[in-house]
């Protein structure tokens, strides 16, 4: 028997059809799904141009999209506002407001404190209600002038100034100016004091109608509505 006998269907080994080999670096296709034909792109991670170049033709890539790059760590940030328009100053206050505010002010302060101290007087001295009154009047005293900070600082206007309708606020920017800082434009008036008190006297001709304390604070007063 020869194995290459035409006659001998034993002699005739089938032949394996040969499979398309794959381009080099291609993932091998699954078993049992077809081939591509050619020209067309197989299936895998889909191939991008040399250099990071994107695709011609107008077509997005594979990927996430590119946003448009921002400063790390950047908000936008709203325009300061102008405090009148065209960016000049609003109404100011007169120095009669100021002064009348100022009195006013100090009358809420001070007043039942006095008051206070002097029912004491009359009940005697040395007396333990006259100690208690005169107590309850300088807490009264403490505690009220830091509620006008408080007022002053977040809403530019102490109770005096709410009566006599004017507004303290930052020069640059119209904005109220905080508690910290209108205590320290309180301290600044000692600047005011110390020149035979002609800095109390300085809006009369100012300008822009400040105090010294105003000027080293950058401050105003305008003018607003009551309410």
């Amino acid at each position: 028997m020869s194995f290459g006998d035409p006659n001998n269907p034993y002699s005739q080994q089938p032949q394996q059809p040969q499979q398309p080999q794959q381009p080099y670096g291609q993932p091998p296709q699954p078993y049992g799904q077809p081939q591509p034909p050619a020209g067309q792109p197989g299936y895998g991670y889909p191939q991008q141009a040399p250099g990071g170049v994107p695709p011609q033709g107008g077509q997005p890539g594979y990927g996430y999209p590119q946003q448009p790059g921002q400063p790390y760590g950047a908000y936008p940030q709203a325009p300061i506002p102008p405090m009148g328009m065209g960016g000049g100053l609003p109404p100011l206050a007169h120095w009669g407001q100021r002064v009348g505010a100022y009195l006013l002010d100090m009358l809420i302060i001070m007043g039942p404190m006095y008051l206070l101290s002097g029912i004491g007087a009359a009940a005697g001295e040395n007396s333990a209600f006259a100690t208690i009154l005169g107590l309850l009047g300088f807490v009264y005293m403490i505690g009220m002038a830091i509620f006008q900070l408080i007022k002053e600082g977040s809403t530019g206007q102490s109770i005096g100034k709410k009566v006599l309708g004017i507004s303290l606020l930052r020069e640059a920017d119209g904005r109220t100016l905080g508690f910290g800082f209108a205590f320290v434009r309180k301290l600044a008036h000692f600047l005011d004091s110390i020149a035979c008190y002609l800095g109390w006297l300085w809006p009369l001709w100012d300008d822009k109608n400040q105090t010294f304390a105003d000027k080293v604070c950058s401050t105003v007063v305008i003018k607003v509505n009551k309410g």
